[in-house]
């Protein structure tokens, strides 16, 4: 089945673009600030503990990725959808708890390997401690990009009469020509994209709370169809054939 064509491709209303871009740069300004209040009062002994507890997160971080509870999720429609070149009406599907988990692991892990491993630094190499408030305000700098990410779009996935959006990365419906489960262990959906794009492109899985096959039989359903999201009316996601297991 032929994808659609270019003429098929909605404009997005760029009134609301730099207005969520705005709060969500406020909101990572604001984490930054006080990240870095918190980091910089900081003492010695503080990054020492945090070298003791690196092994104890890292296994922690490794640990979390095998729970996968039952994804029940729907997309939801939404009016205006916050993406990359504007709002437009679409369909958003939200971040799983197992998602939010991970996301927490992965800022966490972070955080604590970058603390601990300046601490080994500053007990090796001594005179490596005038550069701790560089350090500490970089990371609370990434602790502000975190916040900024997540605030800037709407959901986690999203299909609008443009695209599909899975976090910061834009796959417009031209150049979606199919769709199929991704086989992997935390599961997701492979984008057969034409150009191609390496590492193959997966999105959803585990992070994202709509199952792979309700999001397989949406995708299917709009990439031929994406003027049915441009209209602006609400939008009822089609369910994936009866007997179809969830995962």
């Amino acid at each position: 089945m032929s994808g659609p064509g270019p003429m098929a491709a909605a404009v997005p209303d760029r009134d609301g673009l730099w207005s969520r871009r705005l709060f969500a740069l406020l909101a990572g300004t604001a984490v930054a600030a006080v990240s870095g209040r918190v980091l910089l009062a900081l003492d010695p002994s503080h990054l020492d503990a945090a070298r003791g507890v690196v092994w104890l997160v890292m296994l922690g971080h490794l640990a979390q990725r095998y729970w996968r509870p039952r994804r029940t999720g729907r997309l939801i429609w939404r009016p205006r959808v916050a993406g990359p070149h504007g709002a437009e009406p679409g369909l958003v599907a939200r971040r799983s708890a197992a998602g939010w988990l991970g996301l927490t692991a992965d800022v966490t892990a972070g955080v604590v390997v970058a603390l601990g491993g300046f601490s080994v630094l500053t007990e090796r190499w001594p005179q490596v401690e005038a550069g701790r408030p560089p350090v500490l305000t970089a990371v609370a700098l990434g602790l502000g990009w975190v916040v900024y990410a997540e605030t800037r779009f709407t959901g986690r996935l999203a299909l609008t009469g443009g695209g599909l959006r899975y976090g910061g990365d834009w796959y417009p419906w031209s150049e979606i020509r199919g769709v199929r489960r991704s086989g992997e262990r935390a599961g997701g959906v492979h984008l057969r994209l034409e150009p191609e794009r390496l590492p193959r492109t997966v999105v959803g899985g585990r992070d994202l709370a709509v199952p792979d096959e309700r999001l397989i039989a949406a995708i299917e359903a709009f990439r031929t169809t994406p003027e049915a999201l441009a209209v602006g009316l609400p939008v009822t996601p089609p369910e994936p054939a009866p007997g179809v297991a969830e995962r």
